[in-house]
C-alpha cells in the first residue's frame, strides 16, 4: 500500500503574498485603502520581529509568532512609536486577519495561531465628542467673499456641515455626484467602497449652481472642489481652509478658539445638530454612513442639554438618606478602594 505524503505547508513568505493577492484582493475585494492599512501593520511586524529575532523577514515562520512577540509588538507601537490605544488595536486587527488566514493554509501551525489571537485588544477610554453649537457653526461657515478661494471654501464648508461626510468623501465628490434637478442630493463614496446619497438643502443646492456657472469648465468627473492647478483638494488643504475659517469666526464666538474645531468636528456637529431635531438614531447613521447605529449612539452620551431635559421630566424620589457603616474590616476595606 502505497504511503500517502503530506503536502508541504506554504511558506511565511508564501503566506503573506496569498493573503494580500488571494484574500484581501481577490476574495474579499476590498478598498485599497483598507489593502495599504493592512499592508503598513504587516511591515512594521515583520521590521519589528526581523530585529527582536534576528531574522530576514523571509526567514521567519509561523511558530516564530508567539504571543510574547506580539505584545512587544504592540508596546514598541505605543512607547517607541508613540501610537494611541486606537492605532496599536488597529495594527492587532491587521495582524490577528492574516493569522487567521494562515492558519487556514497551514493547518499544522493551528494551535500556535490560535494562541497568537488570544492577545486581547487594549481597552481605552473614548473622549467626549466635540461638536460646534449652531452660532458657532454659523460663524465658521460665515458669507462668501468676492474671491475664487473664498467661494469654494464656503462651499466646502457648507457641504461639510450639511452632509456630515469625512473629509475623503468631499473631495472626492466630483461634478457628476451632484443631483440638482427634483430630488438633490450628491452621491457619496464612503469606507469600504460603500456608496450613499444625502439630500442637500436648497441653499446648497443655489450655491451649487453658482459655483458651476462661475467654473463652467467643471463637468463630468472633474472634482467639484478642485484647487488651483484643477486637482481634487488634500486632506492638508481643507484642514488649513478650516483653520482659516475659525479665525475669523473668532471675531463673532471668541470662545470657539477654545475648542479644537477639525473637519471631524463638523461631522460630529451635523450629527448632534440632527440629534437635536429630532431625527431618529437609524437615520443619522444612514447619513452618517455608520455601519453600526451603535456608533450613532454616542452623540446622546456627548449631549448633556437632552439629558438634562430627559431628566426634568422625571420627578425626583423624596428619599430620607442614611450613611452607610461598612459591617466589619473586609467592607471597610473594600469600600476604600
Amino acid at each position: 500500500m502505497r504511503k500517502t505524503i503530506a503536502p508541504k505547508p506554504p511558506s511565511f513568505a508564501s503566506l503573506v503574498q496569498q493573503f494580500f493577492t488571494e484574500y484581501l484582493v481577490a476574495q474579499r475585494a476590498v478598498s485599497p485603502r483598507t489593502v495599504a492599512c493592512y499592508r503598513d501593520a504587516l511591515m512594521l511586524f515583520l521590521d519589528f520581529s526581523s530585529q527582536r529575532l534576528k531574522k530576514a523577514p523571509t526567514s521567519l515562520k509561523l511558530n516564530d509568532i508567539q504571543p510574547e512577540l506580539i505584545l512587544a509588538f504592540l508596546d514598541h507601537l505605543e512607547h517607541e512609536r508613540h501610537n494611541a490605544v486606537r492605532s496599536r488595536n488597529l495594527r492587532l486587527t491587521a495582524l490577528r486577519a492574516f493569522l487567521k488566514f494562515a492558519g487556514r493554509r497551514d493547518v499544522a501551525s493551528l494551535h500556535v495561531v490560535e494562541r497568537a489571537l488570544a492577545v486581547p485588544m487594549k481597552r481605552f477610554e473614548r473622549p467626549m465628542l466635540g461638536y460646534l453649537t449652531r452660532e458657532e457653526m454659523l460663524a465658521v461657515l460665515g458669507q462668501p467673499g468676492d474671491t475664487w478661494t473664498s467661494q469654494r471654501d464656503h462651499l466646502l464648508l457648507a457641504l461639510l456641515y450639511n452632509t456630515g461626510a469625512r473629509v475623503s468623501e468631499i473631495i472626492g465628490v466630483q461634478v457628476a455626484d451632484v443631483v440638482l434637478d427634483g430630488g438633490a442630493c450628491v452621491q457619496l463614496h464612503g469606507k469600504g467602497r460603500k456608496q450613499r446619497s444625502v439630500p442637500l438643502w436648497h441653499t446648497t443646492v443655489a450655491e451649487v449652481r453658482a459655483w458651476l456657472r462661475l467654473n463652467s469648465g467643471l463637468r463630468g468627473a472633474a472634482a467639484l472642489l478642485p484647487n488651483r492647478d484643477g486637482q481634487s483638494m488634500t486632506r492638508s488643504n481643507v484642514v488649513q481652509r478650516l483653520e482659516l475659517a475659525v479665525t475669523r469666526a473668532a471675531t463673532q464666538v471668541p470662545g470657539i478658539l477654545n475648542k479644537r474645531v477639525s473637519p471631524h468636528v463638523l461631522r460630529h456637529t451635523t450629527a448632534m445638530h440632527l440629534l437635536q431635531s429630532g431625527v431618529p438614531f437609524n437615520v443619522i447613521a444612514l447619513w452618517l454612513g455608520h455601519e453600526s447605529p451603535t456608533t450613532t449612539h454616542r452623540y446622546v452620551e456627548a449631549d448633556l442639554a437632552m439629558k438634562e431635559k430627559a431628566l426634568a421630566r422625571l420627578d425626583a424620589p423624596d428619599t430620607t438618606l442614611r450613611r452607610f457603616k461598612a459591617p466589619d474590616s473586609l467592607m471597610r476595606f473594600l469600600q476604600t478602594l
